[in-house]
């Protein structure tokens, strides 16, 4: 997937030409700073298919910053430092569903493979199957009582019929709900319930756990395990039989819900985050911006990253598709598994979380696969920060691929900011310690989180968003929505950053996270990177810890690695040498492994309530 005499280009982080340039910036689109509608309603297939520019009709005062735009704006009486991106802005085609514009196409690569499980035997659909099962999909959920804006959860794990079934809800005018299929029963019975769902979509791998919801459910899979199911393969039979559906699909405009991922957003509590097709569309133009026609056809995708998460979905699937290449679907990770699928398959491109290049560099099983006829080009990590010497170490091993960052959060859509796009021979390269530069249509301020005043270049704050991609909301959460996006638009994120001369963001850490050390802020990012250059050091954490005296202190668990001898005191001591003495570790405990979700983040709070118990009885 290489461009003649450019550097690589991700296809899931990069806009097809389609998504044409538009002459001037679109107006920022959000439930609290426009009474209009999102869009206009569906037309015909042709009309929804042409491209569309919104004027936006603005007096701010614009210098050049490197490559990136800072509009210097007079907001009630305050000068706002609001940043642009880099590249000109991208049209977002108007009354067009995410499955529509998916699957846009499809007929002319009708016999390509769509979706692909890695596993032998593994299951696998055309783009002619894709197409057409998601049209059955949706007319035979008429049939079981699903009408337009109900809620349907998806307890299912990476499989190849997975976007079949989501995009099969989106086309009906549902609303896709993914949860997570290993989940605890209780957990996915609080989502299904806090989301009033109407219908449950599992194989065997959930469904003693969602048989009792309360809630039909379909069955993918053997039947004879899931008693009481729906079966998928005989509603979709059934569907064709009866042709139409008795009671007609409704029109579905593009201002409508399609999907209502969880997050914790920054609260630390899941949410439903509601996200209209308008927002995964306008993401989707937004970050694919720099794929080209010679493209098409052309990528295989690694769909490792789970797809109930947005960027599984949206970023990996939906992406993939959009471009009728091929994604690889791996259900869970085994580090042989992986690398045979990453040769067989012919994979290019590989989202992946830092533990998994950490396997790919340092694990010996890595060593029985000759690697060198790789089709590698890019890998992308998003989920958690990728410690510098881990990088070095991938890229002397695979000095062939490149390592991409990138940013971005649910309530955004998916990606906000990336290394997508960089070109070498106009200057554009992002720094490989930031997370890239500000994606077309978006605009980027940093605010102070006491003064809520906005921060110029290189002056860290809060980062926060303004774009079509913006969530409508936190489901039947308003104050949380409030206190999410403000009265002008502006999603919070709750991290820190700041962007510099050259465009580049760089995430500092998370509002939440910050330890507060006698009136220091002391980033547990910061401190992960110094522990992670330690030569015996396998993985780390660093959280704070409540203290009489100083408020907090910094603290971490460590993985060492295997042979190592260096005590907890040496490793201190290194970190120490490293840093202000503010920023000194206070206390450090070595154990097995570091928790984190499924996407790849350090699950703090459950090490720091670990560590509290267990010094609790020495304390005693």
């Amino acid at each position: 997937m290489t461009q003649p005499n450019l550097t690589y280009i991700p296809l899931v982080l990069a806009t097809h030409k389609n998504c044409v340039t538009a002459t001037s910036m679109p107006s920022s689109s959000s439930r609290h700073s426009s009474s209009k509608p999102l869009i206009s309603t569906n037309s015909s297939k042709a009309a929804a298919f042409q491209l569309t520019t919104a004027h936006q009709a603005s007096h701010n005062r614009q210098r050049s910053m490197g490559d990136a735009a800072i509009a210097v704006m007079e907001e009630e009486g305050e000068q706002e430092h609001i940043f642009r991106s880099r590249f000109p802005p991208v049209a977002v085609p108007d009354g067009v569903t995410v499955p529509d514009f998916v699957l846009a196409g499809a007929e002319a690569y009708a016999d390509k493979v769509a979706l692909v499980e890695a596993a032998p035997g593994g299951r696998s659909y055309t783009y002619g199957e894709v197409a057409r099962d998601v049209a059955r999909f949706a007319r035979a959920l008429r049939s079981v009582g699903i009408r337009k804006g109900h809620v349907v959860v998806v307890a299912l794990p990476n499989l190849a019929v997975y976007p079949v079934v989501s995009l099969g809800v989106m086309a009906a005018g549902a609303v896709f709900s993914g949860v997570n299929p290993r989940s605890l029963a209780a957990e996915i019975r609080k989502q299904v319930e806090d989301s009033e769902a109407r219908l449950v979509v599992a194989n065997e791998v959930a469904y003693d756990k969602v048989k009792d919801v309360g809630v039909p459910v379909i069955g993918i899979g053997e039947q004879g395990l899931m008693a009481g199911a729906i079966s998928w393969d005989e509603l979709l039979a059934a569907a064709d039989r009866t042709g139409p559906p008795v009671v007609p699909l409704e029109p579905v405009q593009q201002s409508d819900l399609c999907a209502l991922p969880y997050s914790s957003g920054t609260t630390g509590v899941s949410k439903g985050v509601m996200l209209s097709h308008r927002n995964l569309v306008s993401n989707l133009c937004s970050s694919m911006f720099a794929v080209g026609t010679e493209l098409l056809g052309q990528v295989v995708t690694l769909g490792l990253m789970p797809f109930f998460h947005i960027y599984g979905i949206t970023g990996i699937c939906c992406a993939t598709l959009r471009h009728k290449g091929t994604v690889v679907v791996m259900d869970r990770f085994d580090l042989r598994t992986f690398l045979g699928a990453l040769v067989a398959h012919r994979v290019m491109f590989a989202p992946l979380v830092p533990p998994v290049m950490l396997a790919m560099v340092k694990n010996p099983i890595a060593d029985e696969f000759d690697l060198s006829g790789l089709a590698l080009k890019s890998v992308m990590t998003a989920a958690a920060p990728l410690a510098p010497d881990l990088l070095a170490a991938f890229q002397r091993k695979f000095p062939g691929v490149q390592v991409e960052e990138a940013y971005g959060l649910t309530e955004h859509s998916c990606i906000t900011l990336t290394h997508a796009g960089d070109d070498p021979e106009k200057g554009h390269i992002a720094k490989r310690n930031s997370v890239g530069f500000i994606l077309p249509n978006l605009e980027v301020k940093f605010v102070d989180p006491d003064t809520g005043r906005s921060l110029a270049k290189n002056t860290p704050g809060e980062l926060c968003v303004r774009s079509q991609c913006v969530m409508q909301g936190y489901y039947r959460k308003k104050e949380e929505t409030e206190r999410t996006i403000d009265a002008k638009g502006w999603l919070h994120t709750g991290d820190i950053g700041y962007i510099d001369d050259d465009g580049d963001v760089f995430i500092v850490d998370r509002i939440k996270e910050l330890i507060k050390y006698k009136g220091f802020q002391v980033a547990p990012a910061e401190l992960e990177a110094i522990l992670l250059s330690h030569p015996s050091v396998e993985d780390a954490a660093v959280f704070g810890l409540p203290d009489e005296e100083a408020g907090e202190i910094p603290v971490s668990c460590v993985v060492r690695r295997s042979g190592a001898a260096e005590s907890e005191a040496d490793i201190m001591a290194y970190v120490a040498s490293r840093v202000a003495s503010y920023k000194k570790l206070r206390m450090l405990h070595l154990v097995d492994a570091i928790p984190k979700s499924v996407s790849g983040k350090i699950l703090r709070r459950q090490l720091r309530d670990e560590f509290i118990n267990m010094i609790k009885p020495a304390a005693a």
